[in-house]
């Protein structure tokens, strides 16, 4: 498949995701290689007050360490992040991020339009956005403003999806770049790192 708008001026990867996107998630990270540059900022619904487990099994898939951050923590090349347990994850003018107990949004926290917002309006036209399945509207706001911000979109195909309203929510307000498989969002990856070599 070929991707003829990209480029080497991304400076990250945000991705959202519910349920049904264990699985698809953790394929991309047991595919997305040690050495691929650009920090990948993930957002997932997760149980609320089971700090353990969640982690713990995305790395037994993934090559690359995955960094629950702190509060204020830089956002550096190359890193892959999980926003925590219960909070909200923002990323900061600055590049780096900020955690918060504040209400739910879209009965969550963390919240994937949160994250993909406040991304959004940090690297503008130099983020990719990716959206997986998930049950709930969430991230579709956040998909648009990426788009809105001039960055480059991409949602997982409803087809494959175990749950696909998330993804329908914003191929239904939002003109999305791509709409692909795993395999083919795998295959995108595998086009940005060979940019950046």
């Amino acid at each position: 498949m070929k991707f003829p708008d990209l480029n080497n001026t991304f400076k990250a990867i945000v991705i959202g995701g519910s349920a049904g996107s264990f699985q698809g998630i953790t394929r991309i990270l047991a595919q997305v290689p040690e050495d691929f540059p650009l920090p990948i900022i993930m957002c997932l619904h997760r149980l609320k007050h089971v700090r353990n487990g969640f982690i713990e099994a995305l790395a037994i898939k993934s090559i690359k360490e995955v960094i629950e951050p702190f509060d204020k923590e830089s956002i550096k090349r190359g890193k892959v992040y999980l926003a925590p347990a219960n909070y909200h994850l923002s990323v900061e003018l600055g590049h780096y991020f900020s955690l918060s107990t504040e209400d739910m949004v879209n009965n969550s926290r963390p919240s994937i339009d949160i994250t993909l917002e406040t991304a959004a309006f940090t690297y503008k036209n130099k983020l990719i956005g990716i959206l997986l399945s998930g049950a709930n509207k969430d991230g579709a706001l956040g998909m648009k403003k990426i788009k809105d911000n001039g960055g480059l979109t991409i949602v997982q195909d409803p087809a494959e999806c175990m749950i696909d309203t998330m993804p329908v929510a914003a191929l239904d307000i939002t003109q999305i770049d791509y709409t692909l498989g795993i395999e083919n969002i795998i295959q995108f990856l595998s086009e940005i790192h060979k940019l950046y070599k």
